[in-house]
């Protein structure tokens, strides 16, 4: 019956797409076709949905991919050349960085394919084709069915479409549901192991404006760093190999240097994270209100003190500036989040719509047996879920907020191991695998900064979590040293293993059965057991209980939406699977009397050079440049562009997609949104949801004229 309903709603938004749409929509691939190329088409767009997406010959999607596991990136020439965000690449930057190679602060350029650096871990993912498997994945499902026979057929059918999807090919395949489960895609994909990194920037370019302008327009950010992908002779995925070879991709972007200007055609082309476009009112404000404004606090106060620390010491800059950013981005992305929530009054909209769909609801009694507990039902859940859901976000950035701690279960699996007896060969295999991560560790880890965020993550614990969701061993700890949590830290910490590298590798090498009653000693090493345990046995199970019960009531909600607003156009969630969203270059108004224009130049980056500032310190060698005029083909009315607007609708892993003008050229790379609009992951505001994105003229610039690799613009199919 949902499935039918389903077609006849998905019927009808396809007709009504013309008439109905803005520029709102995260859209599937393989459906263009028949939902959108019309109006791409009228917006500008003058290639065809194959030339977007095909499985007969190559087209787009053939040079999108999947980098890592959460952003996009895009392949620029025809030896493997991808370009994605600086941020995106900053965790390999970081990896690399030392106090003698410092590329997060100077940047790094390989000269020549022999001295790129090798990524280990990072793997880059093409989709090779998609198919909606609805009725494969729903075969043998019934109406009325016990829900754990349901999913246990589904789960069943989704195993057995992979399997087969991927036989002797080697490729990987995976269903995922759109719709909130009303249908379903099977994604083939092709994954690749070595990716060398070949160029970034240096912070002060990829990074510039920092956390201040994290979010925001006017922009001055060169957000982007690129890689190599490499493959066997076969043009195979390989492991990496000195005998390996740059991929040679079936597709690359031609890249345009014609620029933009307002009201041009863009299309963004990428992997989206998560939205939440069609939850009720009541998960809005358990986010919004509830949750979001005390995680705002606890990380503002790591960042306070991270910052604090990497502004004394070079290597700890190096150490904690990936940490940071990570934790930076969503804490800023939260607070605008709430207050672009409040301006759009999404929480009383959201309310209106449910008033109006109950009484619709209420008027047939059809539709009253199917649909009449929906909101009930949602209301009494939220209201269960909130508490379970903060103290599993709080407990876990409390404990993962003090490293020490954190590091502290990284013993648990030995110390198992001891206790049962297990074979020599087992606890020595163990101990390499231990001593292996630990390096790792340790190589970003400052005992004095730990010290301090462990004194404050715990001492916010006690004050902002009700005693009742705290555990034991806090309670014992936060007694015994009487809520002096800095004065217990600096005992603590001499006496640890966890932060000191000597005293962990030689308690590791000697660890046997006996070292467990030692390790059970460990004040980090209880306090972590403990948290683990706590969430295990007093949170997890009751939040992915009431949790599947809202994804079987979103199933039918979002059905019922559907057939309730027929004449609405319902695009899917985001949910990192490939999808193009499109729009048109365009300003915004920001607030009374301040209008943004579109794009932004290397003037405004001089304007903001404060070399008293870490994040605004514009580098020498770019002001030499800019002195000079020095800007070669990448000029536009006699200044470089930075970075540019449009109205495309994207969210977190879109970054670093490619942005796309009407000939299908890369005019862009996509690294953020404005501040007034980032709410758009709840709700899209036409007026002021904009995406920003890297001008492609200033990456080309800056590894031109200002890296001196220039060579690398060979590779590429660069259209003046």
């Amino acid at each position: 019956m949902i499935k039918r309903l389903f077609a006849t709603c998905l019927l009808l938004t396809i007709v009504l797409i013309p008439s109905m749409r803005a520029d709102e929509g995260m859209w599937i691939p393989i459906l263009i076709e028949k939902y959108n190329i019309k109006l791409m088409q009228e917006k500008g767009f003058k290639l065809s949905a194959e030339d977007i997406y095909s499985v007969n010959r190559a087209c787009m999607k053939d040079a999108v991919l999947l980098f890592g596991g959460g952003c996009t990136g895009e392949v620029i020439s025809s030896e493997g050349l991808l370009i994605t965000n600086h941020h995106c690449g900053y965790g390999q930057i970081q990896s690399h960085s030392s106090l003698q190679h410092d590329y997060l602060a100077n940047g790094f350029w390989a000269m020549s394919k022999e001295e790129e650096l090798s990524s280990q871990g990072l793997t880059v993912t093409f989709l090779k084709r998609m198919e909606d498997v609805t009725d494969k994945v729903l075969k043998g499902v019934t109406e009325g069915m016990d829900p754990t026979e349901r999913d246990k057929i589904i789960n069943s059918n989704i195993s057995e479409i992979n399997t087969k999807a991927a036989e002797g090919t080697g490729y990987s395949a995976s269903v995922r549901p759109f719709y909130m489960g009303n249908q379903y895609f099977l994604f083939v994909n092709e994954i690749f192991r070595d990716i060398r990194l070949v160029g970034a920037p240096p912070e002060a370019i990829g990074k510039f404006g920092g956390e201040t302008d994290n979010w925001i327009w006017p922009r001055h950010t060169g957000d982007f760093s690129l890689f190599r992908i490499y493959t066997d002779k076969n043009n195979k995925p390989a492991d990496y190999s000195k005998d390996n070879v740059p991929y040679k991709p079936v597709y690359f972007f031609p890249i345009s240097l014609k620029g933009v200007k307002e009201g041009d055609f863009t299309m963004v082309f990428g992997y989206p994270g998560t939205t939440f476009e069609y939850v009720p009112s009541y998960y809005i404000d358990m986010v919004k209100n509830y949750i979001n404004p005390k995680m705002i606090a606890i990380r503002a106060k790591k960042i306070d003190i991270m910052e604090a620390a990497m502004a004394t010491d070079p290597l700890i800059r190096i150490q904690y500036s990936s940490k940071k950013s990570g934790i930076a981005n969503s804490w800023k992305k939260w607070m605008g989040e709430i207050q672009g929530l409040d301006k759009m009054n999404t929480i009383g909209k959201k309310q209106e719509f449910e008033t109006r769909f109950m009484k619709w609801v209420y008027e047939d009694n059809s539709r009253a047996a199917k649909y009449g507990k929906i909101i009930p039902s949602y209301k009494e859940l939220y209201s269960n879920m909130k508490d379970y859901s903060l103290v599993n976000s709080y407990t876990n950035e409390v404990f993962s907020g003090a490293e020490a701690v954190s590091f502290a279960r990284s013993l648990r699996s030995l110390a198992d191991l001891c206790e049962n007896n297990a074979s020599d060969d087992a606890v020595k295999s163990a101990k390499i695998s231990t001593l292996a991560g630990a390096k790792s560790f340790f190589k970003n880890f400052n005992k004095a900064t730990d010290k301090k965020l462990f004194a404050a993550v715990m001492k916010m614990y006690g004050e902002n979590i009700d005693p009742k969701w705290q555990t034991q061993e806090f309670i014992k700890f936060k007694t015994l040293c009487k809520g002096n949590f800095q004065s217990a830290a600096d005992k603590l910490y001499d006496q640890t293993v966890f932060a000191d590298e000597a005293k962990y590798n030689a308690f590791v090498n000697s660890f046997n059965k006996s070292s467990v009653a030692k390790l059970k000693k460990d004040q980090f090493y209880l306090l972590a057991n403990d948290a683990n345990e706590f969430i295990t046995n007093n949170v997890r199970g009751e939040l992915i209980r009431i949790n599947g019960e809202i994804l079987k009531l979103n199933k039918i909600y979002m059905a019922a939406q559907m057939e309730f607003e027929k004449d609405k156009v319902f695009y899917p969630d985001a949910n990192l699977t490939l999808r193009l969203t499109y729009g048109q270059v365009k300003g915004y108004k920001s607030k009374d009397a301040v209008y943004f224009s579109y794009y932004t130049t290397l003037s405004g980056i001089m304007e903001k050079d404060n070399p008293e500032i870490f994040d605004y310190k514009v580098p020498d060698k770019l002001k030499e440049l800019y002195q000079k005029k020095d800007f070669g083909r990448y000029a536009q009315d006699g200044e470089v562009p930075v970075c540019f607007i449009a109205n495309n609708h994207t969210t977190g892993g879109n970054s670093g997609s490619p942005v796309i003008n009407a000939e299908g050229q890369l005019i862009g790379v996509n690294f953020d949104r404005a501040w007034e609009g980032v709410a758009s992951d709840m709700a899209y505001n036409p007026d002021q949801s904009r995406n920003i994105s890297l001008d492609i003229r200033y990456a080309l610039f800056i590894i031109d004229k200002f890296a001196g690799a220039g060579y690398l613009l060979n590779e590429m199919k660069i259209i003046e």
